[in-house]
């Protein structure tokens, strides 16, 4: 049976958590289990020195997640209960899959223009041109990251929870499932805004995090955010 830990975005929840790993290196034993990864998951940061049973275990996933994932981009987590910028990377960088990746492959998230992001081009010369004095707003492209609570989610409804926020100055596009570990998988995804309409902070904490979607997603990563 999975271990499940309440409000672990407050010392109290932390503090439980603390209790239940004296004496224990995870979750569910001596060994990393899923249990750990749901649990790592759920704490928005590094427990401080007063829990040093949770912050031990904390570096110990992270260690371990890292070690198992290398290369990985890892940007801003959102978290149902809230948000942690510690992760915030400083720069982001495209990177270049290694050769005989078959799911990279299977679907090129930077490969050739969308037929919709060629017509928004079109869109955007045609409007210069009407109006040199007008000045569109600026677009961006963001990969993002969208984790599921654990391997019994449904990702064809998570997915489909994710498209189904719509928005003016929001559009998605390409998609994909990647593989996380003990049979988890995450849904990356592209989607292109209107920075003046859109605030993916906003988007992320008040639509993707939020009830009812939080039944599938348990975090969002933005791992690219690009200025087109």
């Amino acid at each position: 049976m999975a271990v499940v830990f309440k409000d672990l975005h407050t010392d109290s929840g932390v503090k439980s958590l603390d209790d239940h790993l004296s004496g224990k290196s995870y979750v569910s034993g001596d060994a990393l289990t899923k249990d750990d990864i749901k649990v790592y998951g759920a704490v928005l940061e590094k427990p401080s020195d007063s829990f040093p049973n949770a912050s031990k275990w904390y570096s110990s996933v992270e260690q371990q997640l890292a070690a198992s994932f290398p290369g990985q981009a890892v940007g801003v987590r959102f978290s149902s209960k809230g948000t942690s910028a510690a992760s915030a990377p400083a720069k982001e960088e495209k990177k270049e899959a290694p050769a005989g990746d078959d799911d990279d492959d299977d679907l090129d998230l930077f490969g050739d223009e969308t037929e919709e992001e060629k017509k928004a081009a079109e869109e955007r010369e045609a409007s210069k041109k009407a109006s040199s004095k007008k000045k569109e707003s600026g677009k961006s492209s963001i990969l993002l990251d969208v984790k599921p609570w654990d391997d019994e989610t449904d990702m064809k409804k998570l997915e489909e929870t994710v498209r189904s926020v719509q928005m003016e100055g929001l559009t998605w596009g390409a998609s994909k499932l990647v593989p996380v570990g003990f049979g988890i998988k995450k849904l990356t995804i592209m989607m292109t805004i209107i920075d003046d309409l859109v605030s993916v902070d906003d988007l992320i904490e008040d639509h993707l995090t939020s009830e009812p979607a939080n039944e599938y997603i348990q975090s969002c990563d933005i791992v690219a955010f690009n200025k087109i």
